[in-house]
């Protein structure tokens, strides 16, 4: 017969172990009177004949009819009281286990608002606890000997992604605002997945969120996003690069500096056109129009040097303004633009020649109006300009 258990006690020195058997091989005798010894981070759930009969909190505990009063009716007393039974006693741990890994196995499809659909992975950690000692052994443990965090950790860990995939589609807009999301997913999975982990007598203590990631070429893409638009101005990134690559190209002489400068200088070559174009526009007033007085680089154009759409004054060679009938400098009255008499195309005051036909303008720029001194076109009966009658 075996020895009889007088004094039963556990101690888990690996840390993991959520539910221990005494005696780990089964039933074993237990005489009335024997001491159940629990501690602080433990319950004891005493079983016989395939029934949890009690659950004891921690502390010594003397096995008697007083505190199993069921147990009393089922041994009797044919020994005074004494005599042993078969039973044995689950020892569940209390404390919260904290090195409890969750990610996902296969990427998340996610279906984003700027980088339209992306695949997702995500990790971090969890710490659960037992919250109802007799509803975790009935639905988990069941006859095993002994229960540790390895045997349920990829279960809980797939019942937190399934719950996590169905969190990200209603909460998360675009993987982008994630930093700030990550407080507010971790608390609504884990009041998700309270009524899963409690129909099992287990308790989500923390849900942690590690990291949730795209793949590598997503993640590059994204750089390159953020690169750009650290960039800002595109054309002058540019320009600040090719000034930078000559002065590298000076700063090495020789037969690899002379290659690197004569690729350096094609690309610059490439590049000038648009360049210079910038700078033109750039230097442009309002509307296209000549750069305000003032301006760097700009200033009033040369004396008879006409801008875009205006004419020289005959008296100070100062630019007019197509349209104005005097000098804005001298308030002489500007010179009226001729038409040519064979092709009667509008020609420049001043012109010898008619741009469009070639004909000579000599004896058509010799009219002049007898009051203002302005050229007159040929056949024209009234001066253009103050209005002189030419009979």
């Amino acid at each position: 017969m075996a020895a009889l258990l007088e004094v039963i006690q556990h101690f888990d020195e690996s840390g993991t172990e959520i539910v221990h058997r005494e005696p780990p091989s089964g039933s074993a005798d237990i005489k009335l009177g024997a001491q159940l010894i629990v501690q602080d981070n433990q319950w004891a759930v005493f079983y016989r004949d395939g029934r949890a009969l009690d659950t004891f909190t921690s502390g010594r505990h003397t096995l008697t009819t007083l505190n199993l009063p069921v147990l009393g009716k089922l041994v009797g007393l044919p020994f005074g009281g004494k005599s042993p039974f078969q039973a044995q006693v689950y020892f569940i741990s209390r404390q919260t286990f904290t090195e409890m890994k969750w990610g996902t196995k296969e990427p998340i499809t996610f279906r984003d608002s700027e980088l339209t659909m992306v695949r997702l992975r995500a990790f971090g950690r969890f710490s659960m606890r037992v919250a109802d000692p007799q509803i975790f052994l009935q639905q988990l443990v069941g006859t095993k000997g002994r229960y540790s965090t390895d045997a349920i950790e990829d279960f809980l860990r797939d019942v937190c992604v399934a719950r996590l995939n169905d969190l990200l589609g209603e909460t998360l807009k675009t993987i982008l605002d994630l930093p700030r999301y990550y407080d507010e997913l971790a608390g609504g999975l884990k009041g998700r997945v309270a009524d899963d982990f409690g129909k099992y007598g287990l308790e989500l203590v923390d849900f942690l969120i590690g990291a949730i990631t795209p793949p590598e070429e997503v993640q590059k893409m994204i750089d390159e996003r953020a690169g750009m638009g650290a960039i800002g101005d595109m054309q002058r990134y540019m320009a600040f690069k090719a000034a930078r690559g000559i002065e590298a190209a000076a700063n090495n002489p020789g037969e690899a500096g002379n290659a690197a400068g004569l690729g350096l200088g094609a690309g610059i070559g490439m590049m000038m056109p648009g360049m210079i174009a910038g700078a033109m526009n750039a230097g442009r007033g309002p509307a296209g129009g000549p750069p305000a007085a003032g301006a760097a680089g700009g200033g009033p154009a040369p004396s008879g040097v006409p801008g875009a759409g205006s004419t020289p004054c005959p008296r100070c060679q100062s630019p007019v303004p197509a349209g104005m009938k005097f000098c804005g400098n001298c308030g002489a009255p500007a010179a009226a633009a001729s038409v040519c008499p064979k092709c009667q195309s509008t020609v420049a005051p001043g012109m010898k020649f008619c741009g469009n036909c070639g004909q000579s303008l000599a004896a058509a720029s010799a009219a002049t109006c007898p009051k203002c001194n302005s050229p007159v076109p040929p056949g024209a009966k009234f001066c253009g300009t103050c209005g002189q009658g030419l009979a």
